[in-house]
């Protein structure tokens, strides 16, 4: 006899440093950002609290390096970059996340910034075999893969007032739904 089994959801299971997450651990709208702390690729040390102090911060989680640099990653970054006179207006802070494996993450984040000029107010992190994206629930634990490519505009008390988790390549959080979500001075 044959059966068949039908199943409503499909829940999607990380296992990191951090323990057993889901994709329901990413921070939500209305929710608080979870603290965090990276390296920028210039080697100084960010802490999310410490930063939303001067204002509200846009972190977008890349796709890092899996294997490839990722086009449409590529593509993001220049569409925040040519907003980046309208981030400075809003007081904002962006910063891209780029996770992947240790090894040679800073090397391949360097070669993804070549070329970019990139303002005082937008920092690219590395995260180190996945520790904020592990936290934030965003690992995207398939081949040639690494993180849900993601957007959250966080307030000077980490509260989320914007966030947009993709679960494809495509379909990422457009610059102008992102500058409207940032809080006013």
């Amino acid at each position: 006899m044959l059966k068949r089994f039908r199943f409503a959801a499909v829940v999607v299971v990380v296992v990191g440093a951090a323990g057993l997450l889901s994709a329901a651990d990413a921070p939500k709208v209305g929710g608080e950002a979870k603290d965090f702390e990276l390296t920028a690729l210039g080697g100084e040390k960010v802490k999310l609290s410490k930063a939303v102090e001067s204002g509200p911060v846009v972190l977008v989680v890349l796709r890092g390096y899996p294997g490839y640099q990722c086009p449409i990653c590529t593509k993001q970054v220049a569409e925040f970059l040519g907003k980046a006179d309208e981030f400075k207006r809003a007081g904002a802070h962006v910063v891209f996340v780029y996770p992947g494996p240790a090894d040679k993450l800073k090397e391949y984040a360097a070669e993804f910034v070549k070329g970019k000029d990139y303002p005082a107010h937008f920092t690219v992190l590395l995260d180190p075999d996945y520790a904020l994206t592990n936290a934030y629930g965003l690992r995207w634990d398939a081949k040639n893969e690494t993180a849900y490519p993601s957007t959250f505009v966080i307030d000077g008390k980490r509260k989320v007032t914007f966030a947009k988790v993709s679960t494809t390549h495509g379909d990422r959080a457009k610059v102008g739904d992102v500058l409207k979500a940032i809080p006013a001075k």
